[in-house]
């Protein structure tokens, strides 16, 4: 059990841990986890900076994913016109999408955390520990991502985030020089 109250009083943990499971390719780059926050988290990622290759396995993993359950099920994910995919975690409603990156700030790590935040609220970034929304923030490595979900599309968001992530590295080139780091 998670300890979230939230997830408690929706009923969303009421089969674990026996209703749920992460399954990933060889390489733990591509990974289906079923019945934690969502009916299903598909993650893409690895280390480095290759967004795009990130991307493309994304988007090919949930076509494979989606053409495996149609074929099984006879069904496709729920999807509505205005609103997006439909979710059992209502922050994640409309693409679901949260492209992130972990990256050391240290700059803004000295600064402090307060403008960090507010610097990537006016970015439309979300600033985290690395360890999840709950896991708090410590030292000077931050997970970095879109803030939005609802009224853009995927490859918006990513571009938000590509940007953003950019413009933060050089502003933190130049705090770190301010602060002798």
């Amino acid at each position: 059990m998670s300890g979230d109250p939230n997830l408690q009083v929706s009923g969303m943990e009421r089969d674990w841990p026996e209703g749920r499971g992460i399954f990933h390719n060889q390489e733990k780059t591509f990974l289906v986890w079923v019945n934690e926050e969502d009916q299903f988290r598909i993650i893409s990622m690895q280390k480095g900076g290759d967004v795009k290759g990130v991307f493309t396995r994304l988007v090919d993993g949930i076509n494979a994913v989606a053409k495996s359950v149609k074929e099984e099920s006879g069904k496709d994910f729920m999807l509505d016109e205005k609103y997006g995919y439909v979710h059992s975690c209502p922050t994640n409603l409309g693409t679901g999408m949260r492209a992130s990156v972990h990256i050391d700030l240290p700059g803004y790590a000295k600064e402090g955390i307060d403008k960090l935040k507010a610097r990537c609220e006016e970015l439309s970034l979300q600033p985290r520990g690395t360890r999840g929304e709950s896991g708090g923030m410590t030292g000077c490595r931050f997970d970095i991502s879109n803030k939005h979900r609802l009224g853009y599309s995927e490859i918006q968001l990513v571009q938000t985030m590509i940007d953003g992530v950019n413009k933060l590295y050089e502003e933190d080139l130049e705090l770190q020089k301010k602060h002798g780091i």
